[in-house]
């Protein structure tokens, strides 16, 4: 593999990972599944079973998570013989209902991900997420409009996130 041709792959597997976020915190469902070939399989700790039916499941869970922010950093490739061994650290919050009432997360951890490039493009074939970090947080007073204030637009979920009308 050539200097260059490494360059393009790395690009190619951030752009996935990237993608992936935007699918989760944006709860886009296309974005999301361009992240994983559909033979692929998924370990999410609450979830374990193939990339299609992490999909699924996501897309059933994500509309009761009120806010949601993926990073990503740290990210080391290695290519290999058929793929790439990725691994991607991960920082995340989140805000959901839970059992006795709203509840928000700090979470950490790792993407440790087999990537496979079919037809020029690269996804995740198999991930596995590890968690380094989980700490509940304070939920917020007041409501978003006065959290927010002034400070517009206000991210939202596929389609009415600016996102989707900046971009169009």
């Amino acid at each position: 593999m050539t200097d260059l041709q490494q360059l393009t792959d790395r690009e190619a597997i951030r752009d996935c990972l990237y993608r992936y976020c935007r699918g989760i915190d944006r709860m886009d469902e296309a974005a999301l599944r361009s992240a994983y070939w559909p033979d692929g399989t998924d370990d999410h700790g609450q979830y374990r079973g193939s990339a299609e039916g992490f999909c699924d499941w996501a897309m059933t869970v994500l509309p009761r998570v009120e806010r949601s922010i993926h990073q990503i950093h740290n990210v080391l490739i290695k290519f290999c013989d058929g793929g790439a061994a990725v691994e991607s650290y991960f920082s995340a919050f989140q805000r959901q209902p839970g059992p006795e009432g709203m509840q928000q997360w700090d979470l950490k951890g790792r993407y440790l991900d087999w990537f496979e490039q079919r037809g020029g493009e690269w996804r995740v074939l198999r991930r596995t997420v590890v968690y380094d970090w989980v700490e509940p947080l304070p939920v917020p007073v007041g409501s978003e409009a006065e959290r927010f204030g002034a400070r517009q637009p206000v991210g939202g979920k596929y389609p009415i996130d600016p996102l989707y009308t900046v971009f169009a």
